[in-house]
């Protein structure tokens, strides 16, 4: 099991754990992403993970709640439903157990009402010169790249704008042709 083998942050996911289960909500534990996964009729609602410097609950429509505490985190600016909040000591966590079981019962609340969050649209992200270059280009490409789903497009933009150098967006545009034309995201290709 996931708590029994961790070796950093092991009671402090105990702890976490018993939070989630000891909420009044009747949520089901599962293991997704090889970490302890708590689903409300099928839907994700909350995480435990667990990081170098941090520990976590990962609320996976953490934008859509009120964060009166200011404690959400976005883990990064491409992250757009969930929201973290971390922890760095068990003591952390027994000083904030009843503002967390407050924030479970309004994750439970928001995936009860079925709200969802709005994405922004793969037209929204940012295009590299290059890439649209490309696709001008070779209109294969702009039919393979259009045909993806919009999660694999945006990933790739998402990779391809993160270089700095237009040497570097060049060089991963050209590594990721083929799988764009295989149809596979940036993390198909490990499978």
């Amino acid at each position: 099991m996931f708590l029994n083998t961790s070796k950093q942050w092991q009671g402090e996911f105990e702890k976490l754990r018993q939070i989630v289960l000891d909420s009044d909500i009747a949520l089901t534990e599962d293991f997704k992403w090889m970490h302890p996964c708590y689903t409300l009729n099928g839907k994700n609602v909350v995480l435990i993970h667990g990081f170098k410097a941090y520990c976590a609950l990962l609320f996976h429509k953490g934008a859509l709640l009120k964060d009166p505490m200011d404690i959400l985190v976005q883990q990064t600016q491409n992250v757009q439903a969930a929201r973290q909040i971390r922890f760095t000591s068990l003591e952390q966590i027994l000083t904030l157990e009843p503002i967390l079981k407050t924030y479970l019962q309004a994750a439970a609340a928001v995936e009860k009402a079925g709200l969802k969050v709005a994405f922004k649209t793969t037209a929204e992200f940012d295009m590299p010169d290059e890439f649209q270059a490309r696709l001008d280009r070779d209109p294969a490409l702009k039919s393979a790249f259009e045909a993806l789903t919009p999660g694999r497009q945006r990933s790739y933009l998402i990779y391809f704008s993160s270089a700095k150098l237009t040497e570097t967006r060049v060089a991963r545009i050209e590594k990721c042709l083929p799988l764009i034309f295989d149809e596979l995201g940036l993390d198909d290709k490990n499978r």
